[in-house]
């Protein structure tokens, strides 16, 4: 059935110039998926993936517990991964950690970290992707196909371990990400058919003593589930990245923001069907403004378009909401930091922004198990967007100055 428009409906906020081809077929691209019905059949993000090293999953499993709202759920066990299911509630997304058992093993997502300096250090460390809930798996491959899009066979997602379940695209050559489509009716419950399923013991504990730890720090109700997820590109793939992102999902352009001081540019995308972030995470695609072999010739700062040349297109940063409010005398976000801090974990600058800004927010350090940074962010009253152009870009800055020594660390000696 043909559906009425409904992707364009919304306002654009943007102080970036996009180019004439991104106009053009950011309107062709929504109108068409709106006509055919795409924007209907796939609905909010149903779960995260994400792989890490061996040996690091149990790790990071506690490290999650302690800083974000997802408790370990169960594992399922194939043949040569485990993944771990994290869980907030049935109406957020699941976060899936796949852990290869052994360093000997390759394949498809150690491939895209290899040819890159940093990523090749960590070689089975990345994020691969999110899981889209839809209500006609078969319809929507068989449209997607028919707009070019190419998937993995049955025999290929067997392969590589990933959910049977799952109709799973060929990576990104944007991105490197894949998007998987999940049939599922809203209150059906989440599964994922690989393997057999168990709790393992070791990760269980882990996350009870993380969850016991947040309620004597008083962090327990403060740290919300995830707002946005941020990706980093070349800058020759910026607005290419974006329109493949809004083909794939039921996502709709937000705006931009220019980010002089860094030289780079953030692209904002949400969904159609949930009005809060939480039920499903905006998506944020950040590149440079110019590409790398131009920047000498002006010297400009280029801290974007470096962490994609070391890592490779990958998934930046998780950002996390925190309630607005206060906390014994804190807002809640310095609250939560200060906590976090005495327990252990780093943060690369003090929180940035103010409540007359309408946010604040943090970067961490970028975890040793996964690559990933954790982001933190309180918005105030009805304060509806993502960044302050000051806050981006100092903490753009401070970002590119942990991955320029994670870099010169990485080098093997001549």
């Amino acid at each position: 059935m043909v559906q009425a428009s409904r992707s364009l409906d919304f306002s654009v906020r943007s102080d970036l110039k996009n180019s004439a081809f991104f106009d053009e077929y950011l309107n062709k691209l929504l109108e068409e998926r709106d006509s055919v019905g795409l924007t209907e059949l796939v609905r909010e993000i149903d779960a995260l993936m994400l792989t890490v090293d061996p040996g690091k999953s149990i790790a990071y499993i506690a490290e999650l517990s302690l800083m974000s709202a997802y408790s370990y759920l169960y594992t399922l066990e194939s043949e040569s991964h485990w993944s771990h299911v994290l869980r907030i509630a049935d109406h957020y997304p699941d976060l899936v950690i796949r852990e290869v058992k052994h360093e000997g093993i390759r394949g498809l997502f150690r491939s895209l970290n290899e040819v890159y300096p940093v990523g090749s250090s960590k070689p089975h460390s990345r994020y691969i992707g999110e899981v889209l809930r839809v209500t006609g798996q078969k319809d929507v491959v068989k449209l997607q196909q028919r707009r070019g899009f190419s998937f993995f066979s049955e025999a290929e997602v067997a392969k590589l371990e990933l959910p049977a379940n799952l109709a799973i695209s060929k990576p990104s050559p944007y991105t490197h990400n894949i998007v998987a489509y999940s049939q599922r009716q809203p209150d059906e419950p989440r599964h994922y058919r690989l393997g057999g399923q168990s709790v393992i013991a070791e990760a269980e504990q882990v996350c009870a003593e993380a969850k016991q730890r947040q309620q004597s720090l008083g962090i327990a109700d403060l740290i919300l589930p995830v707002d946005h997820l941020a990706t980093r590109v070349f800058s020759q793939n910026r607005e290419v990245a974006l329109l493949e992102w809004l083909s794939l999902s039921s996502y709709y352009y937000w705006g931009s923001l220019d980010i002089v001081d860094q030289n780079s540019s953030t692209h904002i995308t949400k969904s159609v069907h949930a009005t809060n972030e939480l039920f499903s995470p905006a998506k944020v695609f950040t590149a440079n403004n110019t590409p790398y072999f131009v920047n000498h010739l002006k010297i400009f700062p280029s801290p974007t378009e470096n962490f994609v040349r070391n890592y490779g297109p990958r998934l930046h940063h998780i950002a996390l909401a925190v309630q607005d409010g206060e906390t014994q005398g804190l807002e809640n976000i310095d609250f939560v930091v200060n906590a976090i801090s005495q327990a252990g974990k780093s943060f690369l600058l003090d929180v940035v922004g103010s409540k007359k800004e309408g946010l604040k927010q943090i970067f961490s350090s970028t975890s040793e198990h996964s690559s990933l940074i954790i982001e933190y962010v309180q918005r105030y009253g009805a304060f509806e967007g993502y960044f302050h152009k000051d806050n981006v870009a100092e903490l753009t800055f401070v970002a590119g100055i942990e991955e320029e020594l994670v870099r010169m660390a990485s080098l093997k000696p001549i």
